[in-house]
């Protein structure tokens, strides 16, 4: 008896002096800076409130942990998560604020394995106007009407040898079948590469690659990291090959992102640094594209009235291009209002990218607060895209919200913001796009039971199985 007396005053004591200390310290941080700093706690010692946002981030709303804080502090908190002291904006202003400061001001912030894994020449680590540069010409190819003509054209073809090898007895896993698609579009526009041989062993690279994004920090033979790192090596070295042959062969007209970043005439894009950001954009291909066109179809099978819209009205579309012996066009695909409403709503409701974090380079002032220097910033778009101070009914899915009704940027940001805003958002839609028609426009299906994860990546559970069936009534 005496001992578990022993351990239970041990204990109240312990936590006693744990509870002391986050309130000493967060009361000479807030009387340190001229303005408050939002209210908050930094949670235990060392490892902050990393374990409850964990908690939170695998369970099906990890929201959860954002909308117990806001309740508590408002919607700009202080934290500590992935040990660094961290404001957390779930507000929409304060976001964008954060977002389209200058690389002065806030410079980009991941956790070490990532940015281990990217490398210092990473578009999404570097600052400044080599960042600029790069992002510039990605973004200025990526808006061409030739590349939009190349990545219809791909994902037609891509789709249709895709989906002649579905059975009706079997299930079809959307998500494994998109991420495939998407693949081999995106490295087609990046360095031309067409699928085969090389094309095979830059996935399996590449999936390797990728599997330590998220992983513990740690180099050594047998782990994770340093498999990813070995992976990256040789996709580096493929790539050079291939930018080596470019080089040689000097391209009139870029036909792929590596010509456009190749031709620049500032010597500042080395083939390594070329190399490495071509990886980094394989990126949205292995992950972020194919999980849009799957949580579409996983919405749209839960909502029948949405199903029938969007199939009426890319039936439609259809009919009347064969009709006048037509082919569609990436401005056909991209002019169905109501399926580019249901790629907005499917953005807003998965959030397949949950947020950004970035780093005070200096304190800073914003609505009042102040974001200390070498604070890290999470603005974290779920919150506000499941707000229902913005939304009605925010949890439902509503495509039809979005018809007639001009889009908030400030309050819609599924693809970030400022200076390092997304810019292959445009080929995301098209490519959604060109898979939604040709999938209601061919199939009916019934979707097995799934779940969306939403921690370290969103992605199905179970891959997004289901059953289909050849529309016959076409």
């Amino acid at each position: 008896m005496d001992s578990i007396m022993w351990s239970l005053v041990m204990t109240s004591t312990l936590l006693f002096i744990i509870i002391l200390y986050t309130k000493i310290k967060s009361a000479i941080l807030s009387s340190y800076y001229s303005s408050p700093l939002p209210l908050g706690t930094l949670g235990w010692p060392f490892i902050g409130e990393t374990v409850e946002f964990i908690s939170c981030a695998l369970s099906h709303r990890p929201e959860s942990f954002m909308d117990k804080r806001r309740r508590m502090y408002g919607k700009v908190f202080k934290s500590h998560i992935f040990g660094s002291a961290t404001i957390i904006s779930t507000d929409a202003e304060v976001s964008r604020i954060v977002l389209q400061s200058d690389g002065k001001t806030f410079v980009p912030s991941y956790p070490k394995s990532l940015t281990e894994l990217m490398g210092k020449s990473s578009i999404l680590l570097i600052s400044g106007s080599l960042q600029r540069r790069i992002h510039g010409l990605m973004g200025s190819f990526f808006k061409s009407r030739s590349l939009k003509v190349q990545i219809t054209y791909d994902m037609q073809k891509y789709l249709v040898e895709s989906t002649a090898k579905w059975s009706e007895d079997y299930p079809v896993y959307i998500q494994d079948e998109t991420k495939n698609i998407a693949f081999q579009v995106l490295v087609k526009a990046l360095i031309g590469l067409d699928p085969g041989y090389e094309m095979n062993l830059l996935k399996k690279q590449f999936q390797e690659f990728i599997g330590g994004l998220m992983s513990l920090p740690i180099n050594v033979p047998g782990s994770q990291l340093y498999r990813s790192l070995q992976a990256k090596k040789k996709m580096v070295k493929m790539i050079h090959r291939i930018i080596q042959g470019k080089r040689s062969s000097k391209p009139v007209v870029p036909k792929d992102v590596a010509d456009v970043l190749i031709s620049d005439t500032s010597e500042q894009l080395t083939d390594d640094l070329i190399a490495e950001n071509i990886i980094d954009l394989m990126i949205p291909g292995e992950d972020s594209v194919p999980v849009l066109m799957t949580l579409a179809i996983r919405y749209v099978s839960d909502c029948p009235s949405a199903l029938q819209q969007l199939t009426e009205e890319n039936l439609k579309l259809k009919r009347q291009k064969e009709n006048l012996g037509q082919t569609l066009s990436w401005s056909d695909y991209l002019s169905l209002p109501f399926t580019q409403s249901v790629i907005t709503e499917t953005l807003r409701m998965g959030n397949v990218i949950i947020g950004v974090m970035r780093k005070a380079t200096k304190d800073v002032q914003i609505k009042g607060y102040c974001i200390p220097k070498g604070w890290c910033v999470l603005t974290y778009f779920r919150s506000v895209h499941l707000d229902d101070d913005l939304y009605d009914f925010p949890y439902q899915f509503n495509p039809w919200r979005w018809q007639d009704k001009e889009m908030n940027i400030c309050n819609f940001t599924p693809f970030g913001g400022g200076q390092r805003l997304c810019p292959g958002l445009d080929l995301a839609r098209l490519e959604t796009s060109i898979f939604l028609h040709h999938f209601v426009t061919q199939f009916r299906w019934v979707a097995e039971d799934d779940s969306i994860i939403n921690f370290p990546t969103v992605r199905m559970k179970g891959r997004m199985p289901i059953w289909v069936k050849r529309r016959r009534d076409f």
